[in-house]
């Protein structure tokens, strides 16, 4: 092992006005910052360049501006957070994949890397262990290595190493890794990782962050198939899928078997479990987060959080207003190498509202002072508790839709008065999106027809081109049928108008077909409330490539159910007579004939409630 320079003590390889690089997250050298605040004699304006480092900043304190100023690349802990806010710390915005080439071409020159790693093997190689991602650029490229030899650290596999040789000075010191406690899921959270994980396929490789959304990603993910993963970080919830087998990184086309990431974090299990595995792979951020590697691995779907997304789609993710809160990171590396990725879905996932339900977190426009981080053009999902908006390949008016949809209920109509001010809806746009309770938590039923995947749920403002589409596509026959004419045009002011339903009221549901951004709408089914004696008359139209699969069916069974819950007493169908096989799905729901004053029409009724007996 190098020996410390000339037998003095390896602060004094330091200078005052020294940029200096300490290690990341879970491998912050503790006991080597410690030692340097108890001896820095004379010592000064340091500055010391980090990431997010896990557990304690002390270094940040206001007692040590003196000796220390923080840069920090990306803002974790309260400590540092409250340091930037009060212009006693620095924030630097960048790209993951970018930080070690502000390293290595001397754009932030490093005169220092204090690193903690694992103790040498019998070759004289240290490992960087829990966190490769940009401490590999920086024990390359600063002037002087000194490391916290630390027996507790992790040999983990991959490209981790760094040889003695290359250490100026070093200290031994035993030090428990920080853990990170696992998130506590609640209601809205859980509900958001059911949503994620529908979108994610059997054999899709996936990037996760750290947090309660991540966790409950994972979480609803036990049932899903040959699951890979490329992300920047892992943690617990990665380990436990890949033990019960649903990770296996078999299917994926980059790095086939491997786990591949920079850096882990969370209990001394996930660090046990990376230590020695063959399986795990530690690559540095400009690898790992490389848009161009990322897209290399088919079906890419990069998760991540924001703290608001405005209605166009842009996503704020570092910042509350002036206030900088956390960093970019890999967000914009993932997105964007997901999008270019083949079958890749780019995924923006967070809570509806803040404090406590009293602001809407999707918003018309971004806070005064905040800062986009992801563009509107790299987003294809936003995820809420509410459902999953869809927004690659929309105009602005149905991006506003769609998030308007996903937003909490009691700010939809306040977000589409807003949103109208701006001319992104047309004077015809006049409701906003309600949901189907009955339909269960998640709004959206997945059916399973003639051999095919479908989801069942209901029509909103956001379908409004796809229903003049579902028009378009039927034949003057079908046509005839639901109308009893040959309607020559469906405007987008009347596909508005019937994608526009107060489904507390009315109902519209419909069948359609989803893979990835492509929607297209198979079957629709629609009942109209009568107030005067509590009835709903009914109708249908499907695809007529699924004509007599059973789509209407399952369509009026749903609506029959929804309406006994609504207490309704009736609900009628005017079907013509040449329709034989409609009047075939309503007789077999129970539908009774009636006679009819024409003979070109059957009319059919279904008693909802039980028939009160008259008193004698």
């Amino acid at each position: 092992m190098a020996k410390k320079t000339n037998s003095l003590p390896w602060q004094d390889l330091l200078q005052s006005g020294n940029r200096i690089f300490i290690g990341s997250h879970a491998a912050a050298p503790q006991a080597l910052l410690a030692d340097l605040m108890a001896h820095a004699k004379n010592l000064h304006d340091i500055e010391l360049v980090q990431m997010m480092v896990l557990g304690d900043n002390p270094w940040v304190e206001p007692g040590l501006n003196d000796l220390f100023k923080v840069n920090a690349l990306f803002i974790g802990g309260d400590q540092v957070r409250q340091a930037v806010a009060e212009g006693r710390a620095d924030y630097t915005p960048c790209f993951m994949s970018e930080i070690p080439s502000l390293f290595k071409q001397e754009v932030l020159p490093l005169d220092a890397a204090l690193v903690m790693v694992s103790p040498p093997d019998e070759l004289g190689y240290c490992s960087l262990g829990v966190s490769v991602d940009v401490v590999s650029a920086a024990v390359r490229s600063a002037k002087k290595v000194i490391a916290q030899i630390n027996p507790l650290m992790p040999r983990t596999s991959g490209y981790t190493f760094i040889h003695q040789s290359q250490i100026h000075a070093f200290i031994e010191a035993k030090q428990a890794l920080p853990q990170l406690d696992a998130p506590k899921l609640d209601a809205v959270t859980e509900r958001i990782g059911q949503y994620v994980s529908m979108l994610v396929e059997d054999g899709a490789t996936l990037q996760l962050g750290i947090g309660k959304i991540p966790e409950a990603v994972l979480r609803y993910l036990g049932n899903h198939k040959d699951l890979g993963i490329h992300s920047e970080v892992i943690s617990d919830g990665v380990m436990e899928l890949v033990r019960k087998g649903v990770i296996n990184n078999s299917k994926k086309s980059f790095h086939p078997g491997k786990t591949v990431t920079s850096f882990c974090m969370g209990s001394q299990a996930i660090y046990d479990f990376v230590h020695n595995n063959q399986h795990v792979e530690f690559y540095p951020s400009e690898y790992v987060n490389s848009p161009t590697n990322i897209a290399r691995n088919d079906q890419m779907v990069a998760i991540n959080s924001a703290i608001e997304v405005d209605l166009t789609g842009q996503v704020v993710s570092d910042s509350i207003g002036h206030k900088f809160y956390s960093g970019i990171g890999g967000q914009v590396d993932f997105s964007r190498g997901a999008s270019m990725s083949k079958g890749g879905k780019p995924i923006i996932a967070l809570p509806s509202t803040a404090k406590d339900g009293s602001v809407s977190r999707i918003v018309p426009q971004i806070s005064e002072g905040a800062g986009v981080v992801t563009s509107r053009g790299h987003v294809h999902y936003v995820v809420t508790e509410f459902g999953v908006a869809s927004l690659r390949g929309k105009s602005i008016r149905e991006r506003a839709l769609e998030l308007i949809r996903v937003a909490h209920p009691k700010f939809r109509k306040a977000l589409l008065e807003q949103v109208r001010q701006h001319y992104w809806v047309p004077h015809y746009q006049k409701d906003y999106p309600k949901d189907v309770p009955e339909l269960g938590n998640l709004g959206v039923k997945t059916l399973k027809i003639a051999g095919e995947e479908f989801d069942l749920r209901p029509l909103n403002p956001a379908d409004e081109r796809r229903l003049q589409e579902f028009f378009y596509s039927h034949t003057k026959e079908t046509l005839l049928l639901r109308y009893n004419h040959h309607p020559k045009q469906m405007s987008r002011e009347k596909s508005c108008t019937l994608v526009s339903v107060d489904q507390s009221r009315d109902l519209a549901l419909c069948i359609v077909k989803q893979k990835g951004s492509i929607l297209e709408i198979q079957a629709v089914g629609r009942y109209y409330l009568n107030d005067a004696d509590q009835s709903c008359e009914v109708a249908f139209v499907t695809r007529e490539k699924h004509q007599g699969k059973g789509m209407a069916k399952r369509l009026l069974l749903e609506m029959i159910e929804i309406a006994r819950v609504r207490q309704l007493h009736r609900m009628l169908a005017y079907v013509r007579a040449d329709n034989k096989p409609m009047q075939k799905v309503f007789e077999k729901a129970g539908f009774k004939r009636l006679r009819s004053g024409d003979p070109d029409e059957v009319f059919l009724e279904l008693l909802l409630q039980p028939v009160e007996k008259q008193p004698q």
